[in-house]
């Protein structure tokens, strides 16, 4: 069985250079905010800490974080509305802790823009690698490591510039809607399913599938003209999602 958390010790986490890089925490119970900040301090990380929502709009104002490791369940201001409340001063990843194993509420984190979640108990090297790949994904692409601008459908997307654009108009997508049009601007007419495009997107071989869903439905909100009746998106049953770029030629 699990531990809630593992203690410190020689075996944690410690993954690759991370100085330049400011995580904020945001965890009301003290054990845990000590240990998620311990494991990360170890890893690298510039460590911010707050106790709660107002504490941690005013840390994220005083010193804007490269990433958010948020606690659903807060005092006075829930981690939806500091997550809400965040992305109306600029994008930023998120990464939800939740103590509750609801599906929905792993689904809200999500609607609100939140990149990814980890359900208590948890291991924390578990999570250091979560942010480590979410982090990884919002860095700039190396000079001759990526692709330039992808074009279809009326979508232009610049990797190395991490922006989108519908019809000249600039897309407001969090960091795994960028990543998931992207990928499908690379592979278009191609079915894919969701344990497919959870490798490929976000570098994993495990975890909730309704990430991806949930994923979709929100890029469709933005992408297609009609979100009820999707054509760009298109659902495969019984296989998953293809990007039909077809469509923005006729």
């Amino acid at each position: 069985m699990q531990q809630p958390y593992e203690p410190m010790g020689a075996g944690s986490a410690g993954h690759g250079p991370a100085e330049a890089t400011r995580v904020l925490v945001v965890e009301d119970d003290p054990t845990v905010a000590e240990i998620v900040s311990g494991y990360l301090d170890r890893a690298g990380y510039l460590v911010d800490r707050a106790g709660d929502g107002p504490g941690a709009l005013a840390r994220a104002a005083a010193h804007w974080p490269d990433l958010v490791v948020l606690d659903l369940m807060l005092p006075g201001m829930d981690g939806l509305e500091v997550c809400r409340r965040m992305r109306q001063r600029g994008p930023v990843p998120v990464i939800m802790l939740t103590a509750r194993g609801d599906e929905d509420d792993r689904i809200l984190g999500l609607e609100v823009g939140a990149d990814d979640y980890v359900t208590k108990p948890f291991s924390p090297r578990e999570l250091v690698l979560r942010v480590e790949s979410v982090l990884r994904r919002t860095r700039p692409t190396r000079p001759g490591t990526g692709t330039g601008p992808l074009h279809a459908a009326g979508l232009r997307v610049d990797p190395a510039a991490r922006r989108a654009a519908k019809n000249g108009a600039e897309l407001a997508l969090t960091l795994r809607e960028f990543d998931l049009l992207a990928f499908f601007l690379r592979h278009p007419g191609r079915a894919y399913s969701r344990e497919d495009l959870m490798r490929e997107v976000w570098g994993w071989d495990f975890g909730d599938l309704s990430t991806v869903t949930v994923h979709v439905r929100r890029l469709r909100g933005k992408v297609e003209d009609d979100p009820a009746r999707p054509r760009l998106i298109q659902t495969v049953w019984g296989v998953g999602y293809r990007f039909d770029a077809a469509v923005g030629e006729e």
